[in-house]
């Protein structure tokens, strides 16, 4: 292996020249706002409004010890992608960490289901934010016209605020922050001193969700299921890893740091809002409704409902940038190395920033297209692909990572587990093939038809079938890894530590992947 010094120990920030000849991303993000960036990914504020509801419904207020299960082992998943992207701190972050790890058709199948994934959680986002300002703005119950053409707007506003510049995305990210701490914590400090109405005991108390068998073996894992949707989007940090000053050290810190701060706000409020559940027995027993905004409006008055909504908006909308510029990266990573098809115009940088703007509007436009097929059966047949796709990309990169221990070929990079790093990163993939299983398996809570309860089967394999068919289309023109072309290329070209290639017989340049 050889070990090439970081291309940030050399250029500052807002930096433009190329390394080795191929085309970068200005730097321009410190490890604050990576971090800030990767908190807003997935919001607490977010997290916690989308699963609250069928954690509490699936498995009693108890479900909320499904958050520190999850916490754990997704702890564990990013310390590994630490260790990742120190190594190859390149933009696109699953897709190059799976693809130097262990190979061409390991790194493509993450940064598929990565920008299917991340796509369609777009619309979902946008189509949130839509049904929270409208209201916010005096609109009582719109329609579903009104709904979708103010998702589309969203959209569209959305898009051309992450190709104008950086700025606006870290002024969202830094609302997105103040939000959580005054909205999250400040209100879920306030439930806890003066609005308790339940005891503490109702925090192990399933409230006969299990029909039949262990509470353990059932409700808790369909809650454990849904919180691994809360515990997402910190790697989004790696994604804009050649946009950030030192990524090989900053980018580790700040996905640890903002998985942690998600889960510490989350866990807390989660706790608050189950104790300040009024009538808890009547809500477990109807199962219907919005518990987070009824208990909210009872114990604070209806005066809140409209902070409470621009609260709602704001998160939604961080997160829709957040999210947006994390999968626009991938995209433009693999167009880099002419992964997809229509690479070139998908690489292309514009403007002063020098940002991805044809990948960013390609997220849109797609995007859009799913939010006209809102309220329909095969939209919600697609939104729950969203978990199955981050799973899939997540854990791609980490068995690859796995692999590489066992086979003795791992080099650290300037972040380091140390001892640990093998125990960490087998459990790392044990956790990640585990919920994957849980996750997609067929359940009667995901829907009262057999196409909602096999939807992430069903989803996976579609998309699996046009994955194969567009990576057959692409194989032999997509290029060596990027970290072997910096290699090829001299010393001082790279950002961080090459490997040696690889070269297999069959295709040129498609099966070269570099050795761990």
């Amino acid at each position: 292996m050889t070990e090439h010094p970081a291309a940030s120990r050399t250029a500052g920030a807002g930096a433009t020249t190329d390394y080795g000849g191929e085309s970068r991303l200005n730097r321009g993000f410190s490890l604050r706002s990576a971090f800030s960036l990767a908190f807003a990914d997935v919001s607490p504020i977010v997290a916690l409004y989308a699963i609250f509801t069928l954690g509490l419904f699936s498995a009693g207020p108890a479900f909320v010890w499904a958050f520190p299960i999850v916490l754990v082992g997704q702890l564990l998943v990013a310390c590994v992608f630490g260790e990742l992207s120190s190594r190859w701190p390149y933009a696109g972050s699953v897709y190059q960490w799976a693809r130097h790890v262990r190979g061409t058709s390991w790194g493509w199948v993450a940064a598929w289901a990565y920008a299917w994934g991340l796509t369609i959680a777009l619309s979902t986002l946008a189509y949130g934010a839509a049904g929270f300002l409208l209201p916010a703005l005096g609109v009582d119950d719109p329609g579903r016209t009104v709904t979708v053409g103010a998702a589309i707007a969203i959209l569209a506003v959305g898009s051309v605020a992450n190709m104008v510049g950086r700025r606006v995305l870290k002024v969202m990210v830094v609302a997105s922050i103040v939000c959580e701490v005054v909205g999250s914590v400040g209100l879920s400090t306030i439930l806890l001193l003066f609005h308790r109405v339940n005891p503490l005991h109702v925090l192990v108390d399933g409230f006969g969700t299990q029909s039949t068998g262990s509470w353990l073996g059932g409700p808790l894992l369909v809650a454990t299921a849904y919180v691994g949707w809360s515990f997402v989007g910190f790697e989004a940090a790696g994604s804009i890893a050649e946009e950030v000053e030192e990524p090989e050290r900053n980018v580790p810190k700040a996905i640890i740091l903002s998985l942690l701060c998600v889960a510490a706000i989350v866990m807390y409020s989660s706790v608050a809002l189950v104790l300040a559940i009024p009538d808890l027995q009547h809500v477990m027993a109807a199962k219907t409704g919005d518990p987070v905004t009824r208990t909210l409006v009872s114990q604070l008055g209806s005066v809140i409902a409209r902070p409470l909504l621009v609260l709602f908006v704001i998160g939604f909308l961080s997160s829709f940038l957040a999210v947006q510029a994390a999968v626009s990266r991938c995209l433009w990573g693999s167009a880099r190395d002419d992964a997809l098809p229509g690479s070139k115009k998908l690489a292309k940088l514009a403007g002063p920033e020098r940002l991805p703007v044809n990948a960013i509007a390609l997220t849109g436009v797609v995007a859009a297209v799913l939010v006209l097929l809102a309220g329909s059966s095969l939209y919600g047949v697609l939104v729950n692909f969203t978990t199955m796709g981050f799973q899939i990309a997540f854990g791609v990169p980490v068995v690859g990572a796995a692999i590489a221990r066992l086979r003795g070929k791992w080099r650290p990079g300037a972040f380091s587990l140390g001892r640990w790093g093998t125990p960490v990163t087998l459990l790392a993939a044990l956790w990640a093939v585990a919920q994957t299983v849980n996750i997609a398996w067929p359940r009667s809570s995901m829907g009262d038809t057999w196409y909602l309860r096999w939807s992430m089967i069903l989803t996976t394999a579609l998309l699996a079938v046009a994955g194969a068919l567009v990576f057959a289309f692409v194989r032999k023109q997509i290029k060596q890894p990027l970290a072997d072309r910096l290699h090829a290329d001299g010393p001082g070209a790279a950002p961080a530590a090459s490997t040696q290639p690889v070269t297999s017989p069959g295709v040129p340049g498609d099966v070269r992947k570099g050795s761990a």
